[in-house]
């Protein structure tokens, strides 16, 4: 998964008359040079996955080219109706320059937009682009899994909360997202009376939520202004997390794609590639991995999947060869498959690990339940009506979207035979989705027993 980390940001908003609200939560951060400033080596690999999340439009692939100089959205459809269908990959490095105060001293480059110094690199970072189509709903779920933070873009532009806002909220909130930073999006499009009031309107939104102390950044994507202090806000509020690298690999497979060209020589064709994030231990070339559920066969006249086994043949991070991958942020596997096998996303949601050390493939799952009170997204104000046997649901767990028919209900433990198995371990997080109005719409989520 090629990236290349190259932007031209304007980072100094002070002088911007549109960013007219103030900056919400922690986003100084106070500068202490008294002592030589002890340069930091940023490791190969990002360290964390940040998501863009939101309502449809509201500028998540515009704010991605601006901090890691990569357009997302490079698949045909995508480029035709100008929205997000896939998950899109890119990433960053975060700067800070030892002779600038405030917010003004981050950066995406490795010299200050102020003083024109050189700048020290703080972490190197994964952004993962979502969908905000109603729509394309179970991609954005499915990609949460990856996430260990999160950006909820609100355009100025739009009363909030937008439908999708709220579905896209309570979804960072059902899948166990903590740190997120909301970003007052488009101020460039708004008067200063049209961004207060906008403001006002995000923070009543948020209001009584596990985010409303969260910070709130007002941008222009589009022309990079305040981005310094998104930068500042990022640092503060999304944390890097322990990783334990000393476990057993266990790798959530959110993308799966041949990188032949068409035409391309029969001696020279290299195999599919996985793209995803490691949750945990490490990967090196040359192991031997097991990738489950695997793909449909048929025996005896049942279809049934059987796990995958294949080799690493090649890791990358970004644009950059390595030899070995750890947790953290998104990484591309090679393998010796097929690249007929991995085409077109087609091993999206798998868990790939060593031989015999992956969790079950499961076809059917056993949930404990917990219903929310109102359908999220939908335009009325719709209470959840309890579930029936015999209702099917769309199903979200990991990396995975699938579709489950409840077989048996007993208080609240459902059982849901599923239409493609899963592999997960017990504990997991599942969303439950309802068709509703022709629309598959958030209803709840359960832990697998």
């Amino acid at each position: 998964m090629p990236r290349k980390a190259k932007t031209e940001t304007k980072t100094d908003a002070k002088t911007e008359p549109k960013v007219a609200a103030k900056t919400e939560g922690k986003t100084e951060h106070k500068t202490h040079e008294a002592k030589k400033p002890v340069v930091k080596k940023i490791p190969v690999q990002p360290v964390i996955n940040i998501g863009l999340v939101g309502h449809v439009d509201h500028g998540k692939t515009t704010l991605t080219e601006r901090l890691s100089g990569k357009w997302t959205d490079t698949h045909s459809e995508e480029l035709k109706r100008g929205i997000t269908i896939r998950l899109g990959y890119a990433d960053a490095v975060f700067y800070k320059c030892p002779k600038c105060e405030g917010t003004e001293a981050y950066t995406t480059k490795p010299k200050c937009d102020k003083c024109g110094g050189p700048t020290i690199p703080q972490r190197k970072v994964s952004f993962v682009d979502a969908p905000g189509h109603e729509s394309l709903m179970a991609t954005m779920l499915s990609g949460a899994s990856i996430l260990d933070g999160a950006y909820l873009l609100i355009s100025a532009t739009e009363d909030c909360p937008q439908p999708q806002t709220r579905e896209h909220l309570m979804a960072l909130k059902i899948v166990g997202i903590e740190n997120v930073v909301i970003i007052q999006n488009k101020i460039d499009l708004v008067s200063d009376e049209e961004a207060k009031r906008n403001y006002e309107q995000i923070k009543e939104f948020l209001k009584g939520t596990k985010y409303e102390k969260c910070p709130i950044i007002p941008v222009s994507a589009r022309y990079g202004l305040n981005i310094g202090a998104l930068i500042a806000a990022t640092e503060n509020a999304i944390p890097t997390p322990v990783r334990d690298s000393s476990q057993k690999p266990l790798m959530f497979v959110a993308r799966s794609f041949d990188v032949n060209k068409p035409g391309t020589a029969a001696v020279d064709i290299v195999g599919g590639v996985l793209g995803g994030s490691l949750k945990r231990g490490m990967l090196h070339i040359g192991d031997q991995i097991e990738i489950r559920p695997g793909h449909e066969v048929e025996r005896r006249n049942q279809k049934i999947y059987e796990p995958i086994h294949t080799r690493v043949s090649g890791l990358m991070t970004g644009n950059t060869k390595v030899e070995e991958i750890g947790p953290g942020g998104s990484v591309g596997v090679m393998t010796e498959l097929d690249p007929s096998i991995v085409k077109a996303d087609s091993l999206t949601g798998a868990l790939a690990g060593l031989p015999g050390e992956l969790p079950a493939t499961l076809s059917t799952l056993n949930i404990e339940v917990n219903l929310l009170k109102r359908v999220v997204g939908a335009k009325d104000n719709l209470l959840v009506e309890p579930l029936k046997i015999g209702e099917i649901l769309m199903l979200n767990v990991n990396s995975a979207a699938t579709v489950g028919t409840i077989k048996s209900m007993k208080k609240e433990t459902v059982e849901l035979g599923l239409k493609i198995p899963v592999c997960a371990e017990n504990g997991s997080r599942v969303t439950l989705s309802r068709r509703i109005d022709n629309r598959r719409r958030l209803i709840g989520y359960g832990l697998i027993k």
